[in-house]
């Protein structure tokens, strides 16, 4: 009898506690001072992620994986859409790699078109092993896929300070490794330097800085692709002067920048990447699948990773992409229901939206400056 109890009341615990992550609401922490607005893009149903989004020719351009759940599947597709408000949204082009998973896309306009740049992947666990790009006149029709750059490095989001000469930073597809690579016209690359190794080595974004600077943030994972994160995981700080040979470093753990996104405004860099809500346990440290996550926004500079504010988010949730218009930052993403607050894992397998925000520059200046003389390191 004794037994029996001891089971049911095991039994009874561990349902009440998944009720609890699915159902407990919504604690994302929204700077008031920021004046966030924000509207659902995409809510179909489907596991929505992987956004990116660019203004060309006059319009708002979307790019995003939608597919079953977040795991890899050749159902996956990258759905381009366009608008010139960014709340009414067109569909224009629906791309495939036949028998691969897709995810991860990022635009860049070189030489008066429009390149999409993904990674293909193999698997139930969407291993990457490699890029691909394709090109566009018009947006409306692409070429196919082909691969691009040295094989087994992953492409993250190609920038340029002049217009002409292009850098990509990308991370080798067993991790471990980033690189820094150059192209003139975004489909020959070629290695600049290597920007770190070890650590697990993932996701890499580049930003310049005003003084024509480098500088890169990496997801540092430790052991990589673990179901309870690692205790030193952590975010890299590096910095290059030109010609981007040879980097400097500094380390944070305020979060594991996953999925990020690098922008500037009035000499200020800042990010917008998962963060990771809650104290950090034996299940929820950095990287955990069983951690809530939100998409939030940063401060980066050489030294340092202040958090800024969450937006409007929850479970599955980050990799967005940001365009600066008319006096806003209009930042796309994708989350689960923000109604709740389900852990990472949960939102995995439960349908994602794509979500837009909008944010008066002034304030997100203000919050900055204010956060920057309350803790003026990583915070």
């Amino acid at each position: 009898m004794r037994f029996f109890l001891a089971t049911a009341t095991v039994l009874l615990l561990v349902a009440l506690a998944g009720a609890y992550a699915l159902l407990r609401p919504n604690r994302a922490q929204l700077a008031p001072s920021l004046e966030i607005e924000s509207w659902d893009v995409v809510a179909d149903g489907e596991h929505n992620s992987n956004t990116d989004m660019i203004f060309w020719r006059d319009r708002f351009w979307l790019v995003h994986a939608a597919s079953p759940y977040h795991m890899g599947t050749p159902e996956s597709r990258l759905v381009i859409r366009r608008s010139s408000d960014t709340r009414s949204w067109e569909t224009m082009a629906s791309l495939q790699v036949p028998g691969k998973d897709i995810r991860d896309p990022k635009f860049a306009p070189i030489g008066g078109r429009l390149f999409l740049y993904a990674l293909s992947n193999e698997g139930f666990f969407a291993t990457p092993e490699g890029s691909v790009v394709s090109t566009s006149e018009d947006g409306m029709t692409w070429s196919e896929f082909r691969p691009v750059g040295p094989a087994g490095w992953l492409f993250w989001r190609p920038k340029s300070a002049d217009g002409k000469t292009w850098y990509v930073p990308a991370y080798w597809s067993d991790h471990g490794k980033s690189v820094l690579l150059r192209s003139p016209d975004g489909l020959e690359w070629e290695q600049v330097s290597t920007i770190y190794e070890g650590e697990g080595n993932d996701e890499t974004a580049i930003e310049f800085l005003p003084d024509g600077r480098l500088l890169a943030t990496a997801r540092l994972e430790v052991t990589p692709d673990t179901l309870t994160g690692h205790e030193d995981a952590s975010t890299l700080l590096a910095v290059a002067e030109p010609p981007f040979e040879s980097w400097s470093y500094r380390k944070s753990q305020v979060t594991r920048l996953d999925g990020p996104v690098l922008f500037s405004h009035a000499g200020r860099v800042f990010a917008v990447a998962r963060h990771q809500a809650g104290e950090r346990g034996p299940l929820t440290r950095l990287g955990g699948v069983w951690s809530r996550k939100r998409t939030a926004l940063y401060q980066v500079t050489a030294e340092s990773l202040s958090y800024l504010s969450d937006l409007p988010s929850a479970g599955d949730t980050s990799y967005a992409g940001v365009v600066l218009r008319d006096g806003f930052a209009y930042i796309d993403y994708y989350t689960s229901a923000i109604e709740r607050d389900y852990p990472w894992l949960l939102g995995m397998f439960l349908p994602t939206d794509i979500r837009m925000a909008r944010i008066p520059l002034g304030s997100l200046i203000g919050l900055a400056d204010e956060r920057s003389a309350r803790a003026p390191g990583d915070s």
